[in-house]
């Protein structure tokens, strides 16, 4: 489950595997994880990160990411939103501004600092609470979390107060490499620098094809490859590639091979 005194604050808590279903993170989020194992999975690396961990995650990418419970335990993580009101406001206070584009990794962890481990314990106690938090006492916490993020690191000045929205990037490099990311039109749009009209014109120009019956094609050869390469099941594949149910898989992968993905995974089994 995850519990949130209020949107922006947020403690997970999961006595299971669990696999995320957002993929899409629309602000910054600082986190602590306090039991279990986090795995971070982007179009280019993969990251595990275990109970301890402190880590800022850039806004404005696609991340898939699997909670793992310690043995007999619970996971659980803190995370906070900094959104782009409240850092625009904290550096118009405090007269901030980047200095440069941000370029480093959009996964940072930011190694031990008892400060920023202090602030997240201190939140600990609203989760027992029923009521959500003020929204003004929400700011304050927010305020706080960038605070001492610049006392960990006064360069982080340039992830948190970079206000640009992204520009108009390569569409094709960029769909090869995300196709398998579950999220909407929209957001694959925003990421690409392009309103939405202008990203199903460029994508018809650019592939030939609508973007929905697309990502299905190459979704459905990808998970192809993975089961019957790779050895996947049919039950792991379908969630990799980015389809939302087995179901709705099952029955667009035997529309598009003419056999069922239950029946190529026997195959690839005698091989």
């Amino acid at each position: 489950m995850a519990t949130a005194p209020t949107p922006g604050i947020l403690h997970s808590c999961y006595e299971a595997f669990h696999r995320a279903s957002e993929q899409f993170v629309p602000e910054h989020v600082l986190g602590l994880l306090l039991a279990g194992e986090s795995q971070f999975y982007t179009s280019t690396a993969t990251q595990t990160h275990g109970a301890g961990t402190l880590a800022l995650v850039h806004r404005h990418q696609l991340v898939k990411t699997t909670k793992v419970p310690p043995a007999g335990g619970r996971f659980q993580s803190i995370s906070v939103s900094l959104d782009q009101a409240t850092l625009r406001r904290y550096a118009a206070t405090h007269q901030l501004a980047a200095t440069a584009p941000y370029a480093g990794p959009l996964l940072l962890p930011l190694g031990d600092d008892s400060f920023l481990r202090g602030f997240f314990h201190s939140l600990l106690p609203y989760f027992d609470q029923p009521a959500p938090l003020p929204p003004a006492l929400v700011e304050l916490k927010a305020q706080e979390a960038i605070g001492l993020l610049l006392r960990h690191d006064p360069a982080l000045g340039n992830w948190l107060f970079h206000f640009d929205e992204p520009g108009k990037i390569d569409l094709e490099a960029f769909m090869l490499q995300h196709y398998a990311f579950n999220v909407p039109l929209t957001q694959f749009a925003k990421l690409t620098g392009r309103s939405l009209a202008t990203f199903k014109r460029d994508f018809q120009r650019l592939f030939g094809s609508a973007p929905q019956r697309w990502l299905q094609q190459q979704r459905l050869g990808q998970a192809h490859y993975l089961i019957a390469e790779r050895r996947q099941p049919p039950a792991q594949a379908y969630l990799e590639v980015g389809f939302e149910n087995l179901s709705h898989f099952s029955t667009a992968f035997k529309q598009r091979f003419g056999y069922t993905a239950s029946a190529l995974a026997q195959r690839a089994t005698r091989k």
